[in-house]
């Protein structure tokens, strides 16, 4: 190890400190943007401002004046990734210096560094074939593994260790893994419904093929599941005592499936104004953050004996 190297290595944090903790603040809610302004790319049919990739034209790097709000829209949403990609840097080189006593953060840092380039590249074959509408599902789903990974890492830099947690019942750990594979169900078939719909990214852009009356009626299936599943998680939290943390990633979970399924089924039955659309995709990433927390909660949480 040369001495530059170890040099280095003195001046990083030698604990999870403030640094750390903001920068994972910093990447989940950034990821959570970046899903909103992905939404509103699609939404102001800006999916082709940029026509080409890497560069926003042919002949520039940046988005032109003549281009207008969607080279605008499309551009300012290739920027925040590099943004992202910044802060993940700076996470893991902040994290070297404890990464044999955080190994998780480590190599949660890392798999976060190395999908935003990878994302930045869906998102290029994104626009080159067209918004086909399979490919632009795949580069929400890489966004949602995204907000997972930053949400992962916000519980290991603020959570409680495991052992000063209340211990967790086997029912309780296992209903909160349940709603949070609903979760991801809910999520998958939700990117499959948008496909389907009208929200293409441009007027030119193909559509999935689906029925759209009957994917949104599959889709509204593991919705309910998920609220009944929280609602029994939350009775079973009280009744049997599933400790403070657990309690609140419950609630957590509660209040943002019922806003979720809320603005669904209103921007359902109003005919898909942008504006609720928009807010149900903001939403969905929300719901992801929630429903990771809750199940690392209660995996992490010790075994009742």
């Amino acid at each position: 190890m040369s001495t530059l190297y170890r040099s280095l290595l003195a001046k990083l944090p030698t604990t999870v400190n403030t640094t750390v903790r903001r920068l994972t603040i910093a990447s989940l809610i950034g990821q959570i943007v970046l899903v909103g302004t992905g939404g509103a790319v699609r939404l102001t049919s800006s999916g082709l401002g940029c026509p080409t990739w890497p560069k926003c034209t042919t002949d520039s790097l940046v988005n032109t004046p003549e281009m207008g709000i969607h080279g605008f829209i499309e551009f300012g949403n290739r920027t925040l990734t590099f943004a992202l990609a910044l802060v993940a840097a700076a996470m893991l080189i902040s994290l070297l210096g404890i990464r044999k006593e955080q190994p998780v953060m480590f190599w949660l840092s890392f798999g976060l560094l190395a999908s935003i380039p990878a994302q930045g590249v869906i998102g290029g074959i994104t626009v080159l074939s067209n918004l086909n509408p399979w490919v632009v599902g795949f580069h929400f789903l890489v966004s949602a593994t995204l907000v997972i990974f930053s949400m992962l890492l916000v519980n290991r830099a603020y959570g409680r260790p495991p052992e000063s947690q209340k211990p967790v019942r086997s029912t309780l750990r296992q209903l909160s893994l349940v709603a949070a594979i609903l979760v991801g169900v809910t999520v998958v078939l939700g990117v499959m419904v948008t496909g389907s719909g009208p929200h293409a990214g441009d007027a030119d852009a193909p559509r999935n093929g689906l029925e759209p009356e009957l994917i949104t009626r599959i889709h509204a299936l593991p919705v309910y599941l998920l609220v009944a599943c929280t609602l029994v998680l939350i009775l079973l939290c009280w009744r049997r005592g599933g400790g403070d943390l657990l309690r609140s990633a419950t609630l957590w979970l509660l209040a943002v499936v019922i806003l979720q399924a809320a603005v669904g089924f209103v921007q359902y039955f109003t005919g898909l104004p942008i504006v609720l659309v928009g807010l149900h995709m903001l939403g969905a990433a929300a719901l992801l953050a929630v429903g990771t927390n809750l199940a690392d909660v209660a995996l992490r949480a010790r075994r009742t004996a």
